[in-house]
């Protein structure tokens, strides 16, 4: 009986470690199948699987006829693993003949491949014999890249990667900036619309086997890329190039260090062109002095010299202070009242000159005379109005404001040379937009670069065309373009500004430059700035030519004003003028 129980006992404690076993496995099994079973797939996952980030491209830079100004195309890179470099076994595809193919034979037809030293990629897969990884080629073009595939190395790896592209060079490069080695934005509208520009990458991955190569049908794409969009610049390519031409072979005769041309649509504010020299090449900005790399158009300020007095011009006439045929009595030295001492740049006689005959001879003494009719803080709310004193609507990356002071601040000398285009600062854009206002009947409209951004579904969003703003009246306007006028008929540098069947109106300048330490030096910035055709302007020309030297005068930069401004006509079909000049008295 005892044994029995004995028995009995032993069985139930059989019984029990058995089922104890039995809940301690369906435990451990509920743990590892429902409890940890996502976390241990991810991870047993992520042993065998590749991910690799897929590119959603960057947009495309265009002008308005959508000629591409900067592109993105794809470049690889080409990786190995040397653990898995050794002699593999390659069938013709013609006569389905085995060869085996060592190592030192893959290098070398890597070599043609691809371009690379053969001893560089020998090295590559062969100095560690342990390591995963070794980069054989980096940033090999699409021909390139399908001629590796075609060799069908088994311990190959490709990465996709962007690269950016410029194909029309130096075409607009300040305008259209760069981006770095790392694929991010650095400068010009590259930056500036980064946001539009910018694609989002996405991620897919993949299992591999052992070897790490992907197996077949098991790539998934977890996140997927967004290409960016393009944005769409108001310029003229073909007008650019033959603008940056034009302005390069000038700035060199004449032996200037660097020089802009500035050419707007006067109705609608749009920049058509916005030449430099120097000109940055995207595609190889280290080829470019740093100072010219960004836009010196937006970001370089100066004294504008007689070319301003056209404004001054403008504000006098507006406010009733000056019509064109006023008259002044200038001398060559004029001591104004405060002790302010003004000079002409040559000699002459006292003279008697309309308003329009100081603008046709560009008198500083004469200019200042007939600006005493006017209190400084109005002629300073008028440079407001133009936009003076701060930057454009474009908000180009680096735009400087210029220099334009409160007028209760400033000494009387100061003052009175303001009148002249001395004593403050502008910048070419600042420049060529006071001149679309006055080409516009004084109607100033905010300047544009940009037309908008399409987006990769075709979609536009469109920059808001803002509406323009009067600054002076009509009739001032009207008068200010035809005492321009007068300057290109009779002016000293008429035989270079004329354009044979148009009205055209100019004014000239030529500004001395700061030495550095706070006084004038002996080099000039030469510019000239107009419109055409002057009985009813459509497109304004503005042109800066800084430290010429066998052309010290605005003569430096007339023959660019012709030719660019001759070519915007012709390429806009402007009709001929039909209206004669009005033939306003420059002395009395």
């Amino acid at each position: 009986m005892s044994n029995v129980r004995s028995l009995r006992a032993r069985v139930s404690i059989a019984v029990l470690v058995i089922v104890a076993l039995v809940g301690v496995f369906v435990v451990r099994l509920v743990d590892l199948q429902i409890v940890q079973a996502k976390d241990l797939n991810a991870a047993s996952y992520s042993q065998r699987s590749d991910v690799v980030t897929t590119f959603g491209n960057r947009g495309s830079i265009v002008d308005a006829n959508g000629v591409v100004l900067a592109g993105s195309v794809l470049r690889y890179t080409i990786t190995a693993s040397p653990r898995f470099a050794a002699p593999f076994s390659r069938t013709d595809a013609t006569t389905r003949a085995k060869a085996e193919v060592s190592v030192a034979e893959a290098a070398a037809e890597l070599a043609t491949a691809t371009g690379q030293p053969q001893a560089d990629i020998l090295l590559a897969l062969t100095s560690d014999p342990t390591s995963d990884y070794a980069v054989v080629a980096k940033s090999i073009d699409v021909d390139s890249y399908n001629a590796v595939r075609a060799l069908k190395i088994p311990y190959l790896y490709y990465v996709a990667e962007q690269a950016r592209t410029y194909p029309n060079g130096s075409v607009a490069g300040n305008i259209v900036g760069f981006v770095g080695s790392d694929g991010q934005a650095q400068a010009g509208t590259e930056l500036k619309e980064n946001a539009c520009l910018a694609g989002k990458n996405g991620i897919e991955s993949a299992q591999t086997g052992e070897d790490g190569v992907r197996l077949p049908g098991s790539t998934v794409q977890t996140q997927s890329a967004v290409n960016g969009g393009d944005v769409v610049l108001t310029l003229n390519s073909d007008l650019q190039y033959f603008a940056q031409q034009t302005l390069a072979q000038r700035v060199q005769q004449v032996g200037g260090e660097s020089g802009t041309v500035v050419v707007t649509e006067v109705k609608t504010g749009k920049v058509l062109v916005a030449a430099e020299y120097p000109t940055v090449d995207p595609n190889n900005v280290d080829g470019t002095a740093a100072k010219f790399r960004g836009s010196q158009i937006f970001t370089s300020t100066f004294e504008p010299g007689s070319t301003f007095k056209a404004f001054t011009a403008a504000v006098l006439v507006d406010a009733g202070a000056a019509t064109p045929e006023t008259h002044v009595l200038a001398p060559y030295r004029y001591v104004a009242p405060g002790g302010a001492v003004i000079r002409d740049a040559g000699f002459h006689a006292d003279t008697k000159w309309t308003l329009t005959g100081v603008l046709m001879d560009s008198s500083n003494t004469g200019i200042s005379m007939l600006s005493e009719a006017m209190p400084a803080q109005q002629r300073w709310d008028y440079m407001k109005k133009f936009g003076l004193g701060a930057g454009s609507e474009v908000n180009f990356p680096g735009e400087e404001s210029g220099d334009l002071k409160d007028p209760n601040n400033l000494d009387n000398q100061t003052m009175y040379n303001t009148t002249f285009g001395q004593g403050l600062t502008v910048t070419a854009i600042q420049m060529a937009s006071v001149y679309q206002t006055i080409a516009n009947g004084g109607v100033r409209m905010p300047v544009r670069l940009i037309e908008g951004c399409r987006a990769a579904d075709g979609t536009m969003t469109e920059v808001p065309a803002a509406e323009g703003q009067p600054v002076i009246s009509q009739t001032a306007a009207n008068a200010t373009v035809n005492m321009l006028e007068s300057v290109v008929t009779k002016g000293y540098a008429s035989s270079s500004l004329q354009i044979p069947g148009y009205r055209v109106s100019a004014k000239t300048g030529t500004a001395e430059m700061s030495d550095g330490n706070g006084a004038y030096g002996s080099l000039y910035l030469t510019s000239l700035a107009g419109m055409a055709p002057s009985d009813d302007p459509q497109y304004v020309v503005s042109v800066t030519i800084a430290k010429p030297v066998t052309i010290r005068s605005a003569l430096a930069a007339a023959p660019v004003f012709q030719k660019v401004l001759s070519q915007v006509l012709k390429t806009y079909r402007v009709q001929p003028s039909t209206v004669p000049d009005p033939e306003l008295p420059t002395t009395y």
